[in-house]
């Protein structure tokens, strides 16, 4: 019998002491936060242009609704240090509903380089917990190879930063999608993307928003690609590189959110996160 077992026998309460002594509130460790005081700076301007004003626990709902984002837990399983879990979703759900992050978007985009707009599209996983919304509308949620998915596309500037976004569901071509995408952004120079967008009606369609499109034909094409830029195909990687740095938030990387506008919202978040050291 070892010493431990012994004095185990003895006294119990002994060595839960010595083993595992009972920590102070002071000892446990701070969940990790995204906003140091000057990115906050600048955000808390943006929120008060768009009517949500610096109440005492503004920053900390801000933060809680950021530490979801980026672990993907479960509201109720947001740490107490940002308040009640269920005051943050509430007050994230208005904002949602009321389109207020992605105005926050909106307002940090800032002077951006529309000379060249790359546009792509990304699969993400939809975890069980984000189907059954009874809102009897589309959610954005559809059948392809992986299941369940919602699909990101997404236009990024010139510098890489994602300027523009919309859903649908994972069945969706992207050659479908850019149309309504591209309707909502200003003239570039040159749109740039790949194989997914050959179709003549959207290079019709980019040509008359007075823009070049950059777009490899696929290798079955009768008329070729002589006429492709490939030096400049080759920086569509930015396009990569933003899907790389949204879906480090495991929020973005997995859809868990029922609704389409709260997903959008969280997603908006993320963007308005990489343009805020800008």
């Amino acid at each position: 019998m070892t010493i431990y077992n012994e004095v185990l026998k003895k006294n119990r309460k002994l060595v839960r002491f010595i083993f595992f002594p009972k920590k102070t509130k002071n000892e446990f460790a701070m969940a990790r936060r995204m906003l140091n005081d000057e990115n906050w700076s600048k955000l808390r301007a943006v929120l008060h242009k768009i009517g949500i004003y610096n109440k005492p626990n503004l920053r900390l709902t801000i933060e809680g609704i950021m530490y979801r984002m980026r672990t993907g837990c479960p509201w109720r399983d947001l740490p107490s240090e940002f308040g009640s879990w269920n005051s943050i979703y509430k007050q994230f759900n208005r904002w949602s509903e009321k389109g207020k992050t992605s105005k926050i978007l909106r307002f940090l985009v800032a002077e951006p380089d529309l000379e060249w707009n790359f546009i792509d599209g990304s699969y993400v996983k939809a975890h069980q917990h984000s189907a059954g919304a009874a809102s009897g509308k589309d959610e954005a949620i559809g059948k392809s190879r992986a299941g369940n998915t919602t699909k990101i596309h997404l236009v990024t500037e010139g510098f890489g930063l994602p300027f523009e976004f919309t859903l649908t569901g994972g069945q969706v071509p992207d050659c479908k999608a850019a149309p309504e995408l591209l309707s909502q952004l200003p003239t570039s120079t040159f749109t740039i993307a790949d194989k997914g967008y050959d179709s003549e009606a959207l290079r019709a369609f980019i040509r008359e928003k007075k823009s070049i499109p950059v777009i490899p034909r696929r290798s079955n094409s009768t008329i070729g690609n002589d006429d492709m830029d490939w030096h400049l195909y080759k920086c569509r990687h930015l396009v990569e590189n933003a899907f790389a740095r949204l879906k480090h938030f495991r929020a973005i990387a997995t859809r868990y959110d029922k609704l389409k506008r709260n997903y959008s919202a969280m997603l908006s978040l993320a963007c308005a996160y990489l343009w805020l050291p800008m």
